[in-house]
């Protein structure tokens, strides 16, 4: 709910200033009819004067402004009175902050003034507004028409009358019929109540009017002002986030005394609560509401404990439809983002720790020689959610730190193709013809394939009779090879490659006119004009010889990742030596869907 702190005196523990004080510059001898002549109406008048003399240096004789706003209860006849003589007084009480007000109440010991003007100002007394007029005769005195006659006026007649000539009040109620107010936090409440200076202008003194009583002594010596008591109710400035609050830039403390740092609650901080704290600017910060009583709390920001602050965006509250606008200040533990919510370049997501934990975000362990520096981005050392670095062309694993199958020589420019059917010596390049694997071009019977290990039927591997290929293995300079490498970004996006799938060869066939090579496929990653279903189908090799050569070398029970073009007039998917086979890794997979989803726009 919306919090109000408790109303007390502003005054208590404040001292006002004045223009003069009795006795200031020397001792003064004034004059003045007893209090209880005054009040008890005596008929025959106000009775005999008492002269007395104030010196501000002489503790008993003097009546310092402190004197207003000290404990009423505890000191009622002290007072503060002016230098004899003066017809402009002023009465000025300066606060260290901002403070709401709710009335103000002065008890005269003199008679009252018959004009006076309370004031108030919101900037520290650059500026002053009036709050009101006081006058025996507002219209004569200031223009304006008596709040008697005219309900809501700035001016009254109420409390300048010279009677009683003693312990007179004046008395303003900032909340009034006149000031209507539903949400003490409304701009319009602050505009009323708030402020940080009060000055109360005595601008015209009056004499009592006492019948029958001689004038012996000297009639200025009655010509002063003199106040018992003044009293500022009002309350902190909270915007309805606190009921409480502490001392502000103080050292002195009276008991009972109004202080005017607030303790903020509802997630909000600074010294009236007028903003959120560090960590909760999700959301606009707006005052509690007085109306409804609803709080209005801050929302905290989701930095996944990465951040210790954060702060509004006006642009990422209206792009998320008004739902979030936090954005997080100086992530911490090597994030960033709006919420820290991925992991800075050069490091990746840890997926076995949670995304508050320091340690979510690991440092890539790239092998500088075989990582490329040209990616997607720049920055980017590995990928930020698996770790894989970005290999050069013919580097494997996933530190890039060793040739790919098929590859030898791993140095500053990669990995060299083997010069052989299939793999090879990583250091030497000398090749291996002992590998119970196969590199099928199309057609050809292989007897001892029905010993290689596969989820495939045996049906599947079998071809007619009259199919006769050779394999790639048994005659390597029948079918040698050239591949297409994953190089940059660039390259990639400039084949305009129609399809991209994944996909197991089941068998290779010679036509005798064309090559067909039947797959399986297992994930489509790019589809084009032809519809590509995740079922058996076939592919066609564009470079064939009627030799039973297929490039590149596709073999039977492998996966690969295929990247080519399409005819789709015919509906047929084609390969060629511009397309991209390889051999099926999860984290190339993961680098292509990448380059498709963020590289070729």
């Amino acid at each position: 709910r919306a919090c109000n702190p408790p109303v007390g005196n502003l005054a208590t523990g404040r001292t006002p200033v004045t223009l003069t004080t009795c006795g200031q510059n020397s001792t003064e001898l004034y004059c003045f009819y007893p209090d209880q002549n005054l009040l008890h109406h005596a008929s025959h008048g106000c009775g005999q004067p008492r002269c007395t003399k104030c010196n501000t240096n002489q503790p008993d004789n003097s009546h310092p402004p402190a004197d207003m706003t000290d404990d009423f209860f505890a000191n009622p006849i002290s007072w503060w009175q002016s230098a004899q003589g003066v017809h402009r007084e002023e009465i000025r009480l300066d606060f260290e902050t901002e403070f709401y007000l709710t009335h103000v109440i002065a008890v005269f010991k003199s008679p009252r003034p018959a004009a006076m003007v309370l004031e108030r100002s919101q900037d520290y007394g650059q500026t002053w507004r009036p709050y009101k007029y006081f006058s025996a005769n507002c219209t004569a005195t200031f223009g304006l028409q008596d709040d008697l006659i005219e309900e809501g006026s700035m001016c009254t007649s109420r409390y300048s009358d010279a009677v009683p000539c003693t312990r007179g009040e004046m008395i303003y109620r900032a909340l009034s019929p006149a000031n209507k107010i539903e949400d003490p936090y409304s701009p319009e409440a602050q505009d009323l109540l708030k402020l940080t200076n009060l000055r109360l202008l005595l601008l015209k003194r009056q004499e009592c009017p006492c019948h029958g009583s001689g004038l012996v002594e000297k009639p200025q010596r009655f010509a002063h002002y003199a106040i018992y008591d003044l009293i500022v109710r009002g309350s902190c400035f909270c915007n309805g986030h606190a009921e409480e609050c502490e001392l502000i830039n103080r050292t002195g403390v009276m008991e009972n005394m109004v202080h005017g740092k607030c303790v903020c609650r509802h997630n909000t901080a600074g010294d009236h609560c007028e903003k959120c704290a560090p960590l909760y600017n999700d959301q606009p910060w707006k005052p509690g509401d007085g109306k409804t009583g609803a709080p209005n709390e801050c929302r905290k920001c989701r930095c996944h404990n990465h951040a210790e602050s954060c702060h509004f965006d006006l642009s990422v509250w209206l792009a998320s439809g008004k739902r979030s606008g936090g954005v997080c200040d100086n992530c911490k533990h090597n994030t960033e983002g709006h919420r820290c919510q991925r992991c800075k370049p050069g490091y990746y997501r840890d997926r076995g720790k949670p995304m508050s934990s320091a340690e979510v975000c690991k440092p890539c362990a790239c092998q500088p020689m075989g990582s490329a520096n040209a990616t997607f981005s720049s920055s980017w050392r590995c990928h930020p959610r698996t770790g894989f670095c970005y290999c050069k062309p013919g580097v494997a694993g996933p530190n890039c730190d060793r040739c790919l199958v098929g590859y030898w020589g791993f140095g500053e420019n990669g990995c060299r193709p083997c010069d052989c059917a299939r793999d090879c010596d990583q250091h030497t390049g000398r090749c291996f013809n002992s590998e119970p694997f196969f590199n099928i071009p199309i057609g050809g019977r292989i007897p001892d394939l029905v010993q290689t290990p596969t989820n495939e039927s045996e049906e599947e591997w079998k071809w007619n009779d009259h199919e006769q290929g050779f394999s790639a293995l048994r005659h390597p300079e029948k079918c040698v090879c050239k591949e297409k490498v994953l190089g940059s970004v660039a390259d990639f996006c400039q084949m305009k490659y129609a399809y991209v799938i994944k996909a197991r060869i089941l068998s290779a066939h010679d036509k005798g006119t064309h090559a067909e090579v039947v797959v399986k496929v297992k994930k489509i990653l790019k589809s084009g004009k032809v519809k590509i279903a995740r079922s058996n189908r076939s592919i066609y090799p564009e470079s064939w010889t009627n030799r039973g050569c297929t490039c590149p070398i596709l073999n039977p029970g492998t996966d690969y990742l295929i990247a080519g073009q399409e005819d789709s007039r015919t509906g047929k998917l084609l390969v060629n030596m511009n397309s991209l086979v390889k051999p099926w890794k999860a984290h190339l997979g993961k680098q292509v869907s990448d380059i498709l989803r963020t590289g070729c726009k």
